[in-house]
């Protein structure tokens, strides 16, 4: 068909498949700026005539056709019209979009987070808590959100990937996967890589925060027949160490899970983490009884030529998992009444009882002080620590064997006799 036979307009779909070439490209019009373009060699297509923002008129590209039908065709010059109306340059428009497709491709929401972790590592947090970070970005946050560009998550998203943990019970582990997404997304808007922080209202939707309750602990009273049965214990000997050493130390379960042998001085009786281990940032010198020293000798003949103290199996696993000491306990009749971190709360509670100074309780806990005070406050207080800790495996001792009254008062004339021969012990009295 040639185009002088065109009868009306806008164009039929007969008219656009039947339009002959000529020895020119031509275009004919079919409404309100659109136009049906054929080229000598056959080609047709849609080009869009507008106004630019300078006031110069200007030809765009809607397509080819039969690819880009009529229908869709005026569908788009519609929707363009009205982005020139507002002022828009539709090239410019364009140019935009695709370039933000290229930029969603280009920056995979698991690329800032990678970022995020590296950021966390240079500041030196310890290694525990980056581990822990590692898990929740592992286990949570990569699997559901790892590989959408950034430009493309939601507060849906977010809001699922919330829902989804809290449906576990899990909401210590929710708190700090809200804090790492806002965290995340914050700096890659500084990054110029998205706009907004979808994670920024998660609080406002949260469910409430159970009561925090404490580690499952033994009191005194129930301390002797916990004794009894952790001593016929049929655990291989490094998981039954690392329950002792919890016991003996009060250290946490992780700290002695990763500890490394160049860490101890046996003959000095210490064990010096570092600061780069600790919550606090500075170096924690553990002081070691007697039994915890012999019990330690006779590891170190089975574990002693590697790294840690209680290996795991195989390269994935290099130290002994995290269930293992509460498998130790549960084993000898504990399930739910102790757990690892439970053996600290004992011994705070214990010591406290019998009138060790609250100071050097904390310092073997690995407590800082609150506010100023924590910051000038660097006092390891080892020898008071020393003395007190071998006065706790000693009563621990005694409690087994069956302690009478005698003895409870013979050990609580020993704390008496130490006040007064360590300058400033400052045991507290009632």
């Amino acid at each position: 068909m040639k185009r002088s036979e065109i009868k009306k307009r806008p164009l039929a779909d007969t008219v656009l498949a039947s339009l002959e070439p000529e020895d020119k490209e031509y275009r004919e019009l079919d409404g309100n700026g659109l136009y049906f373009r054929v080229k000598p060699n056959g080609q047709k297509g849609w080009l869009l005539r507008h106004k630019k923002p300078d006031g110069k008129w200007s030809w765009h590209g809607l397509g080819g056709y039969p690819e880009i039908p009529a229908k869709i065709a005026r569908k788009k010059a519609l929707e363009l019209r009205d982005l020139v109306a507002d002022g828009i340059d539709p090239v410019q428009h364009k140019a935009a979009q695709r370039a933000a497709r290229e930029a969603s491709v280009l920056n995979p929401f698991h690329e800032s987070v990678a970022y995020w972790y590296q950021r966390k590592v240079d500041d030196g947090l310890a290694e525990s808590t980056l581990r822990l970070m590692r898990g929740y970005l592992d286990n949570d946050i990569l699997p559901a959100l790892g590989n959408k560009p950034i430009t493309e998550i939601t507060p849906r998203d977010c809001a699922e990937l919330q829902a989804k943990i809290e449906a576990r019970g899990a909401t210590n582990t929710r708190d700090k996967i809200r804090v790492a997404l806002r965290q995340i997304f914050s700096q890659a808007i500084a990054r110029g890589l998205c706009e907004v922080n979808p994670a920024s209202e998660l609080v406002t939707i949260a469910t409430k925060t159970p009561k925090a309750k404490p580690y499952p602990h033994l009191l005194e009273p129930e301390l002797p027949a916990f004794l009894q049965a952790m001593r016929q214990s049929t655990s291989r000997t490094p998981a039954r160490t690392a329950t002792w050493l919890c016991i003996w130390t009060a250290s946490r379960p992780g700290m002695v899970r990763w500890a490394k042998w160049s860490e101890f001085n046996l003959d000095a009786a210490l064990w010096t983490i570092p600061a780069a281990k600790m919550k606090t940032r500075r170096d924690h010198v553990v002081p070691l009884s007697r039994q915890a020293i012999e019990a330690l000798r006779e590891l170190h003949r089975l574990t002693g030529r590697g790294r840690y103290l209680f290996p795991g199996i195989g390269a994935q696993q290099p130290v002994i998992s995290e269930n293992t000491i509460n498998l130790t306990l549960r084993k000898i009749g504990y399930r739910g009444r102790l757990v690892g971190h439970g053996t600290r709360h004992t011994a705070s509670t214990l010591l406290r009882e019998h009138g060790w100074h609250k100071d050097h309780v904390e310092v073997q806990l690995a407590h800082k002080e609150e506010g100023v005070a924590g910051i000038y406050n660097q006092a390891h207080y080892l020898p008071q620590r020393r003395a007190m800790m071998q006065w706790y495996a000693d009563y621990l001792d005694c409690l087994a064997e069956g302690m009478t009254p005698a003895q409870r008062a013979e050990f609580d004339k020993k704390v008496n006799v130490i006040d007064s021969n360590i300058i400033d012990l400052g045991r507290v009295r009632a």
